[in-house]
């Protein structure tokens, strides 16, 4: 036999394996399923997952735990219903088995990816900045809780990165309704939103903006010495940002610095990131 023709033979021999497995799923899903062993619907399940079809994956996983409660199949097919929902964006659904998977095996080895899923069935729903926050607040808590819980496991680097991500949407959303006030001259209802930004995501990127605009508003009241000491802290913070060059620019106009001026919220900020005072 030719090298060549034992390639042919070996690729035909792999086809048929190939096609051989193929028609044995397809009988096994035209089988009743109560029929059908906990490994040959697990099996199944992932062939369904594999053809791009997440949602009737996560049924056929689901049904492993109907069927077979107390089996290892069950087990395994708890999370990876959670994982197929979430493919399919049943966000409930995934987030549902997830909790169920805990619920049941806390401690195993799995547990921080199925937290992690629970995480992200929140975090992947987060809407812009325009629309009702409360996925968001659901997905800061949960990555939180994988940082805390998990700090060594794989996921929590991730967790990380989105639980930041999530704060610094939070800040948008603050900085687009203060802008909003801003612009229509409502000064005091301004500066409480700036101020969230300030005090609660002081860490993320909005907070060179949120006090510029805090210059601003504090400007346009005639608090001059509030605005003096937004500027303060942001060319402490943020010198050579382009936010500091213009709330510079604003208050040199009217003959002004920014100096630790006065007594409100604003000193007590200035003290703790200027001063490194948190008494």
């Amino acid at each position: 036999m030719t090298r060549k023709s034992g390639r042919v033979l070996a690729l035909a021999g792999t086809l048929l394996l190939i096609l051989l497995t193929v028609s044995s799923c397809a009988r096994n899903r035209q089988e009743p399923i109560e029929t059908r062993s906990a490994q040959q619907i697990y099996l199944d399940a992932e062939a369904l997952l594999a053809d791009g079809q997440p949602r009737d994956a996560g049924e056929m996983f689901s049904e492993v735990e109907r069927l077979y409660p107390y089996s290892e199949w069950a087990k395994r097919s708890m999370l990876m219903s959670a994982f197929a929902y979430h493919e399919g964006a049943q966000y409930a659904e995934s987030r549902s088995a997830a909790e169920r998977y805990l619920e049941f095996f806390p401690a195993d080895v799995d547990a921080p990816y199925a937290q992690f899923l629970i995480a992200l069935s929140y975090y992947d729903q987060i809407t812009d900045i325009g629309r009702d926050q409360a996925n968001t607040f659901e997905a800061l808590q949960e990555m939180r809780d994988i940082i805390e819980r998990y700090p060594d496991s794989e996921y929590a680097k991730s967790a990380q990165l989105k639980f930041e991500l999530a704060l610094d949407h939070l800040a948008g959303k603050e900085m687009e309704v203060g802008r909003y006030y801003l612009a229509r001259g409502h000064y005091t209802a301004a500066i409480n939103r700036f101020r969230v930004v300030v005090e609660d995501y002081q860490t993320t990127t909005h907070t060179p903006e949120a006090l510029h605009r805090l210059v601003e508003a504090y400007l346009s009241l005639g608090l001059t010495q509030e605005a003096q000491t937004a500027a303060a802290i942001l060319g402490h913070n943020f010198q050579g940002s382009t936010w500091y060059a213009d709330s510079y620019a604003l208050l040199t106009g009217r003959g002004l610095e920014p100096d630790n001026a006065g007594d409100s919220w604003l000193n007590q900020t200035y003290r703790q990131v200027v001063k490194g005072d948190w008494r």
